[in-house]
């Protein structure tokens, strides 16, 4: 059974993808993909987890856009989603995939270095 906030959280991570899809209209935003959004019990504070393709000035400059267009953001969730209040919403870089990626390429350096002891 879901909670409410697991719905809300949902509802959230649909509404910032589809915003960044359609576009904010800050350049300094890029590729970014919502890999995943949290919501606390009372719907209060929302985190949501992003990545970036590109360098590590990319994350910075994607990261200060976002942050940037949280006022619009947080009204946009707030309309939509007819909320008495509206999340505090925080975006953090979700280094998941990076580690998952890392820890694929250690795998392969080890069955490379098996498949050559044969």
């Amino acid at each position: 059974m879901y909670k409410r906030s697991d719905k809300v959280a949902e509802a959230i991570h649909e509404l910032v993808s589809g915003l960044l899809v359609k576009g904010l209209k800050d350049p300094r935003i890029g590729f970014v993909t919502i890999t995943g959004v949290k919501v606390s019990d009372d719907i209060r504070h929302a985190t949501i987890y992003y990545t970036v393709m590109g360098s590590d000035e990319a994350k910075k400059s994607t990261l200060h856009g976002l942050n940037s267009s949280v006022g619009f953001i947080r009204k946009e969730v707030s309309k939509e989603l007819r909320l008495r209040f509206a999340p505090e919403l925080i975006f953090k870089y979700d280094e998941s995939i990076e580690y998952g990626n890392r820890i694929d390429q250690l795998l392969k350096e080890i069955g490379s270095e098996e498949g050559g002891n044969d």
